[in-house]
């Protein structure tokens, strides 16, 4: 691994703290005048005194950027969309939440709503930085600290495609409503284009222009994994696909075919030396870095920096406080379970209920009985996908088995006593049932399908994306690197462009290409799975969804690219709900992006809010 970006992390240095306050405070105020002498900051020509001060200033970056966004964009994509769901069992309430999340899971968000606004608090810090190591870099002479102007520039396309990066990240939030902000030091403008399509226009071509300006210069792996914790020809092709694939969604324009053409040439390794994993569990795992499918992670070194931040995002969300029982590992220090985060139901709550929670039939399915082509994640996998059970670690062979926790929970991974729920079961026995309901009927009547307002804690499947196993057996769970990108993501992009271009059987040989690696009976490759007769669009983007379940990132996108997101039909969405109302008729495409926060908006004039929002 790269011992650049894997050992200890560089903090944020003093040159940047000046920076990285102003990033923060961007959307609160209409400029700042930077004429005045700043005390606390170092002049380039004096901080820079050779690359590996070059390199802190860039480590730097990377931690901030894992930590901006490991949380927030994380539930902005994922709690709206079709596949997992912010559990409470108290009206919306969870502890210290105060009901942040729940307006995700039922979209209905507003320009108030609090996890909009500290969301857009934490995203400009990136781009802040970014801008002024670009500038400062820009003015060195390469000569002077022992560099070439080969290795400086290569610096600069890094941190250019890591900011282009961050715009992504933002785009996809925010379209049109954005500013641009390119600048250091002066004046950092806040203003927005006035018209709504020429502003995603100038955000879309600025983020492409800048990948394609930077990939040539950029480092290519080579297959020795020392790119894979830093921008690379890999990332930056991959960030274009990205661009291409959701261009019809982002600026009304169809770039397929363009999208396909340039994730052959990724696949075939022109951009570096990737390979689809045949063991999934090597994506996951320890040193997964030196997986040939991951194109680029997020460093994380146990008590560094934003490792924190990214392992919270990975399991906690879905876990009981009592995680470490089952996992029969240490309580991770300075992380700790939510427990309020689950895979949305694939069941309703039909049946006489069980004392332990859900029904004695099992509620009827919502994909066979209710025919949804959303959702539904675990009667959506196929029984004999070997992700398909409860997650395991077998200390002999150093590896484990499994995804999900699901049914009674006993500790040391099934084999000791049960474990006690909290919460409204307090002291009762833990049992994770995939459906959502008040089952012990405290306070509420128990209803066919039920929002996420009113899960008790028993009410829903939990995930173990990333393997949790005792130090002394092999190593730390805050020690696996987060991946943001992976080769996978360029077959399915493959893919979906052939089978929006009508060649179903040329979506499939790509997406087998992946999909092979969960079934060691290879038929089940041959059958569309459940809830479909056809490899069709409906398959694809289900496809899009097991693959990348609660992995964060890009579910919400994925649904609107597919025309689903407002107007698709999963679990209680599409039905009637606790206030009778229909959720499809009071949803519309205005969720489709967010709002602005309304706090950014009431100091800064220069911002123009989504026109969805108007009103």
């Amino acid at each position: 691994m790269n011992n650049l970006f894997k050992s200890k992390i560089i903090m944020i240095m003093k040159k940047y703290s000046w920076l990285l306050a102003l990033a923060l405070t961007f959307g609160f105020s209409s400029c700042t005048d930077l004429d005045e002498k700043v005390y606390d900051r170092i002049d380039a020509s004096t901080y820079y005194q050779n690359e590996t001060s070059v390199q802190g200033a860039l480590a730097s970056i990377y931690n901030q950027a894992g930590n901006s966004f490991a949380e927030s964009f994380f539930f902005l994509q994922e709690l709206p969309a079709d596949q997992i769901a912010w559990r409470v069992w108290n009206g919306g309430q969870w502890g210290y939440d105060e009901a942040e999340k729940y307006v995700l899971s039922t979209q209905t968000w507003s320009p108030e709503s609090k996890i909009i606004r500290s969301s857009w608090e934490s995203a400009w810090s990136i781009i802040g930085l970014s801008n002024n190591l670009i500038n400062d870099l820009a003015s060195v002479n390469p000569a002077s600290i022992k560099m070439t102007q080969t290795a400086l520039d290569s610096y600069i396309a890094e941190v250019r495609t890591l900011r282009a990066w961050a715009y992504y990240n933002l785009f996809e939030i925010w379209g049109g409503a954005l500013p641009l902000n390119t600048a250091s030091g002066g004046e950092v403008p806040g203003v927005a284009d006035t018209d709504w399509n020429t502003s995603c226009k100038k955000i879309y071509d600025f983020i492409c222009s800048e990948l394609d300006e930077s990939n040539d210069i950029l480092p290519k792996e080579n297959g020795d994994n020392s790119t894979r914790n830093r921008m690379n020809q890999g990332v930056n092709r991959i960030l274009k696909a990205r661009m291409l694939l959701n261009s019809q969604l982002f600026i009304g324009e169809d770039h397929y075919n363009d999208c396909e053409n340039l994730c052959l040439k990724i696949f075939s390794g022109d951009y570096g030396s990737y390979n689809i994993a045949d063991d999934y569990r090597d994506i996951y795992n320890l040193n997964n870095t030196q997986c040939s499918e991951v194109v680029f992670a997020f460093a994380a070194e146990d008590g560094q920096g934003a490792t924190n931040a990214l392992t919270n995002m990975r399991n906690m969300p879905f876990l009981p406080y009592n995680y470490y029982e089952y996992a029969d590992c240490e309580q991770f220090e300075g992380i700790g379970a939510w427990n309020c985060v689950i895979v949305v139901p694939s069941h309703d709550n039909s049946g006489t209920v069980l004392p332990t929670g859900g029904t004695d039939t099992g509620g009827k399915s919502f994909i066979t009985d209710y025919n949804d082509k959303l959702g539904g994640v675990w009667d959506r996998m196929d029984d004999r996908d070997i992700r398909k059970q409860n997650y395991v670690y077998d200390s002999s062979t150093k590896n484990y088995k499994g995804i999900f926790l699901k049914g009674a929970m006993k500790a040391s991974f099934g084999k000791g006593n049960t474990l006690k729920a909290d919460a409204d079961r307090d002291g009762q026995n833990l049992v994770y049932v995939d459906q959502l309901g008040t089952f012990l009927n405290l306070g509420r009547n128990l209803e066919t399908v039920m929002s996420p307002r009113w899960g008790e804690t028993n009410s829903g499947i939990r995930l173990m994306r990333y393997p949790m196993f005792a130090k002394t057996e092999n190593g730390g769970f805050k020690d696996i690197d987060e991946v943001e990108f992976r080769l996978a993501e360029v077959a399915y992009m493959i893919a979906e462009c052939r089978m929006r271009a009508g060649d179903a059987t040329g979506a499939k040989e790509y997406v087998d290409k992946v999909r092979s690696r969960y079934f060691t009976d290879k038929a089940a490759l041959n059958i569309p799975g459940p809830g479909f007769t056809s490899f069709d669009m409906d398959w694809m983007l289900s496809q899009w969804g097991l693959e990348y379940l609660a992995e964060g990132r890009r579910r919400r996108t994925d649904l609107r690219r597919f025309d689903k997101f407002t107007q698709g039909q999963w679990w209680f969405f599409g039905r009637a709900t606790e206030d009778g109302f229909d959720l499809p008729a009071k949803r519309n495409r205005k969720y489709e992006w967010y709002p602005l926060p309304a706090s950014a908006l009431s100091v800064n004039p220069g911002l123009i809010q989504n026109p969805n929002y108007l009103n």
